[in-house]
């Protein structure tokens, strides 16, 4: 079997999405996910301009051979760009694969460790009673675990609170990134942020009781001694894990909240090589690791930084809204469903529109997301009809200014 054609397709129903298409000799065709919110043309060119053209006639099977030749053979490694052009391509070629032997990936992977994944759903308000509102609907939807993100005080705008007005008309946890030529200024104050979080997680423990799993993601707005602050206020409140107290660049930095906090940790969002996990995952410094598949260069290295896990006991808690695309999340579904140390997946339903452009054979029931046994390969398809009935528009995810003006981690 051979590669013909690597076609990169950009599409925007209700949000920009950047798929590869690879094509082979036998008819077979696999899908990648190369989405980078807000810069999705950079990897589209990328893909279209550099990579495209050095599969053409290269076999298929060969995954491994394939992602470690574009990897080295760039010389300018790592970094989200590059990594998100590898992992489309890894994940069309685990496509094709599974379609070759007429399986789901999640087969090749050593086959599955259990029958379903556990998610999490996101709860939002801008005051209590509309959050409690948004968990009850999360509950109903299914979700056994819930995130939980709240306006604060005297800010305008922050990130995750879903009823926030947008231009776009769009949900802002849905899709926070504006369309349009600028990025949307929002506002920020640690201070105020910290001493209203823990009065909210008391209120909803009070509400819900002590049995739900509750997180929350702090987006990398904290310093290491304020991340440790909070971790530390959160510790009455059992929370399942505190998500990107501080931004995770200084590795070295999880070392002081570690010593000052017992609640659990998750980081690895913005990663995009094992290289950004090995001295947390060494050191036992966090406790979910946050990879996405379509970031971090694909299926192949998500399951070895998973296995690297699993010697700490540290589990999957993989990246997992709108801004990855349904090709995207099956691929990291394939993965959970596959390894030991899984954990939770975080899940968001798409839009009507995105459905239409992308066809899934996943379900949700009971809690769990299940992968149809049946569809081999990834179990997605792509309507490139409806694909072209969205074309792209410009869109740019917010940033933050502090009161005195100084631009702040968003």
């Amino acid at each position: 079997m051979k590669i013909i054609a690597a076609e990169v397709i950009v599409s925007s129903p209700s949000r920009n999405f950047v798929t590869l298409k690879i094509s082979t000799d036998e008819g077979l065709t696999g899908l990648g996910d190369a989405t980078l919110n807000g810069r999705e043309l950079a990897v589209a060119s990328y893909l279209g301009d550099h990579l495209c053209q050095l599969l053409i006639g290269r076999d298929p099977h060969r995954i491994e051979d394939t992602w470690q030749f574009l990897y080295r053979s760039s010389y300018w490694r790592r970094g989200p760009v590059t990594m998100a052009a590898i992992a489309a391509v890894d994940m069309a070629l685990w496509d094709i694969k599974g379609k070759a032997a007429g399986l789901p990936v999640y087969q090749l992977l050593g086959g599955a460790s259990r029958t379903g994944l556990r998610t999490y759903g996101h709860a939002s308000g801008r005051d209590l009673p509309e959050l409690f509102d948004s968990v009850r609907e999360n509950l109903a939807e299914g979700h056994t675990s819930v995130r939980i993100q709240t306006a604060v005080p005297g800010l305008k705008a922050i990130y995750g609170i879903a009823a926030q007005e947008q231009s776009s008309g769009e949900r802002y946890d849905y899709e926070p990134a504006g369309r349009g030529a600028h990025p949307v200024e929002e506002d920020w104050d640690t201070r105020a942020y910290l001493n209203h979080l823990p009065s909210v997680f008391e209120a909803v423990r009070n509400e819900f009781g002590p049995d739900l799993p509750l997180l929350h993601d702090g987006h990398h707005r904290m310093t290491p001694i304020q991340a440790a602050k909070l971790g530390k206020s959160l510790e009455p409140y059992d929370l399942f894990w505190l998500e990107d107290c501080t931004p995770a660049e200084n590795q070295e930095a999880l070392r002081l909240v570690r010593q000052h906090t017992t609640t659990p940790l998750a980081i690895g969002e913005v990663f995009n090589t094992v290289w950004d996990f090995q001295t947390l995952i060494r050191e036992q410094l966090i406790d979910y690791v946050r990879a996405a598949s379509t970031h971090f260069g694909g299926i192949s290295p998500l399951k070895k930084v998973m296995d690297y896990a699993a010697q700490y006991q540290i589990k999957s808690g993989f990246h997992g809204p709108t801004d990855i695309s349904p090709v995207g999340f099956a691929a990291q579904c394939h993965v959970g469903l596959a390894i030991h140390n899984y954990g939770i997946q975080e899940y968001m339903l798409h839009s009507a529109q995105t459905n239409e452009v992308f066809q899934q054979s996943l379900s949700f029931s009971g809690g769990l997301i299940r992968l149809d046994p049946s569809a081999p390969g990834l179990g997605i398809s792509l309507d490139e009809d409806a694909a072209a009935r969205y074309p792209y528009q410009q869109a740019y995810l917010p940033y933050n200014r502090l009161a005195d003006g100084t631009v702040h981690d968003w």
